[in-house]
């Protein structure tokens, strides 16, 4: 993995040539075609992906209803990282939506970086925390927002 392939993705956007080029060196590349899928609701956790090219769909199964698809990720977003700081299993399923090619960094090799990179770790880490951060006020925006339509019933 080259490490100027990192330089545009927001996660690494923090990150020197020399950091670069160090989380490069655990990255792989994976294919993937349209419906297949990366992961269930409840599964093991034990990758991080970022969407080099391609999108996926993030859903999950509803009682009676059916899937509820919650977010399409782009090219340049990434998933799975909730599964390498709480190891906890997999809250949603995610199914290509196209057809995809994600970069993937494996938990061990995440851990690694992290105790042996501190400097790497805080900005990566300070990334998840402004990412997370994003994604709750948007799903405070849309508890909001059904909170104000079941109130119209």
């Amino acid at each position: 993995m080259e490490a100027e392939i990192l330089k545009s993705i927001y996660l690494f956007e923090d990150l020197n040539d020399e950091e670069l080029t160090k989380v490069a060196g655990i990255v792989s590349e994976e294919k993937f075609p349209k419906d297949h899928a990366l992961f269930k609701e409840g599964d093991k956790g034990d990758k991080f992906y970022i969407i080099r090219t391609g999108s996926v769909r993030v859903s999950q199964a509803i009682g009676g209803a059916g899937e509820e698809a919650l977010t399409i990720l782009e090219k340049g977003e990434y998933f799975g990282e909730m599964a390498l700081i709480d190891d906890a299993p997999r809250s949603a399923d995610l199914i290509v939506h196209e057809d995809t090619e994600l970069l993937v960094i494996s938990k061990k090799d995440f851990d690694d970086l992290l105790f042996f990179d501190k400097d790497i770790a805080y900005k990566i880490l300070w990334a998840f925390v402004r990412t997370f951060s994003s994604r709750l006020r948007e799903t405070n925006e849309k508890i909001k927002a059904f909170l104000h339509m079941a109130g119209n019933f």
